[in-house]
């Protein structure tokens, strides 16, 4: 199904999709399990990450499985980084040979052990234009509430936004926050640019301080005084950390479907448990 079909619908409820990566030891009748936990959610979609055209192929193993054995809308990700024309091209015919519908196109991290970067594509947007030009797949871009980390300021963001909107993009999918005014605020930024698309909150549970360690330097997210303070009180005690992250993630979830928010894309790190107990809070 279409990115357009799934977001554009009369229901009230915000769309609900979830997002998995191919795990690293090669685990996947785990995440299989993980996904068949939350199938009984019945997400809108579920998206796919992937980094490079040699992870592609474990990709396409999870892709093929979450659309053929749990009949569900998959949306694998590609990035600009890593892949070169022939790379996307290659792949797109695999999605399209497979009635794929939906892919979310991402400039990428630039590597950091070494290797060279592909640079047929510099930027997203190039990205999506290719993609339209070689396929009729429905196509997903990234949006950054706070900005993106190397973006001038937020302003400069939006301008890089629009542009990938303008060579195909369909939905924004928001990378994560912890501060649901500043989601808001960006909500408003977007009106004022006349950027009407759909935009679903990119939702992640809290459930380590080392998670947010890494989510604070490598994004640059902002982490609320009160919040940091939770997690340090927290941040030995495992449990009280999930359980927190749940009861915080409840929170800002329903902040989110009072301020009328579209969608909700959980970042579910290939666990179920945080996510399950959020959503059986809030629907």
């Amino acid at each position: 199904m279409k990115l357009k079909e799934l977001y554009n619908s009369k229901s009230n409820n915000p769309v609900i999709s979830f997002e998995v990566f191919p795990p690293k030891d090669g685990g996947l009748d785990a995440l299989d399990k993980e996904l068949d936990t939350l199938k009984k959610y019945n997400p809108a979609l579920i998206s796919v990450t992937s980094t490079s055209a040699a992870t592609n192929a474990v990709q396409n193993e999870i892709v093929q499985n979450i659309q053929n054995k749990m009949q569900l809308t998959v949306m694998p990700h590609l990035t600009c980084v890593r892949n070169c024309k022939r790379d996307v091209e290659e792949y797109l015919s695999i999605l399209e040979s497979t009635n794929v519908d939906c892919i979310l196109a991402l400039r990428g991290d630039y590597p950091t052990d070494g290797t060279t970067a592909c640079t047929d594509f510099k930027y997203a947007n190039e990205l999506v234009e290719f993609i339209k030009s070689q396929s009729d797949i429905s196509t997903g871009v990234a949006g950054y509430p706070e900005g993106h980390i190397e973006a001038e300021n937020i302003q400069a963001d939006i301008n890089n936004l629009k542009r990938k909107l303008a060579a195909g993009g369909e939905v924004i999918f928001t990378q994560l926050f912890f501060d649901t005014d500043k989601f808001c605020s960006y909500m408003e930024l977007l009106d004022h640019n006349k950027i009407d698309v759909p935009v679903t909150a990119g939702i992640m549970p809290i459930i380590s301080y080392s998670q947010i360690s890494r989510m604070i330097n490598l994004a640059n997210i902002f982490v609320p005084d009160y919040l940091i303070e939770k997690i340090n009180k927290y941040k030995d005690d495992k449990t009280s950390m999930v359980e927190f992250g749940v009861e915080f993630a409840v929170n800002q979830c329903q902040k989110l479907i009072a301020n009328g928010v579209c969608g909700l894309h959980f970042y579910t790190l290939n666990k179920a448990y945080s996510t399950s107990k959020i959503l059986d809070s809030i629907i």
